[in-house]
């Protein structure tokens, strides 16, 4: 049985959270299978990609017996978080705190990664029984404002969402942060030619500048 620990593995023991924001459904789906391909084991596809809730399925029949975990991203309400449940997504993840996405993830065993900012709303979060916290947004606060923050707060386990790459995630891990969430560098990768070789090799790559970062830490 895959319990909500076999997520929380996958997410920090590769450091690493893959987002799959993309605007349709057979990118989504053609890049989450490359990036696994890559050695990813935990992503997140946001409900604002068409027709998500069929990709999360899709993907959970194909790769959790695997270990892999499929996630399901921007669930903003109870409503969101059981339909993603329903489709077998086995992490739920906001962009905010939302109490009542974090008692459905806990009420089924799904781990929960919910978004805050201030260091009022990273214990508020906490408080809500959130798994993991969401640095979000990180486009106006980078390593070492979680540097920072982690000085008063060293129990809070951080996930920044978005920017990390390849020669900036030896900050990020430096700074005290679980996991990282990364995007674009990876889900990107094909766009110059239709390469979905490109995402799994972008995979790999950040993985292992995860795993030099780690070490030199």
């Amino acid at each position: 049985m895959f319990t909500k620990l076999d997520t929380m593995n996958g997410v920090v023991q590769t450091g690493t959270l893959l987002i799959v924001r993309l605007p349709s459904a057979d990118e989504a789906l053609s890049v989450a299978r490359a990036a696994i391909e890559g050695g990813i084991r935990a992503l997140e596809i946001t409900l604002s990609v068409p027709n998500a809730l069929e990709v999360i399925q899709t993907l959970s029949r194909q790769y959790s017996a695997d270990g892999i975990s499929v996630g399901a991203g921007t669930v903003l309400d109870a409503q969101s978080a059981f339909a993603c449940v329903q489709a077998g997504a086995r992490m739920l993840v906001s962009p905010n705190l939302e109490p009542e996405m974090i008692r459905v993830a806990n009420r089924y065993g799904l781990l929960s990664v919910s978004g805050a900012f201030t260091p009022t709303e990273i214990v508020d979060t906490m408080t809500a029984g959130a798994d993991i916290v969401k640095l979000f947004p990180t486009s106006i606060a980078g390593p070492k404002y979680v540097q920072t923050v982690l000085e008063p707060l060293p129990q809070a386990p951080i996930l920044p969402a978005g920017g990390a790459t390849p020669e900036n995630v030896g900050e990020w891990f430096a700074a005290g942060v679980v996991a990282v969430g990364v995007g674009s560098s990876i889900t990107k990768a094909a766009r110059i030619d239709g390469d979905y070789d490109r995402v799994t090799d972008a995979a790999k790559n950040f993985l292992a500048a995860v795993t030099d970062a780690r070490a030199a830490h």
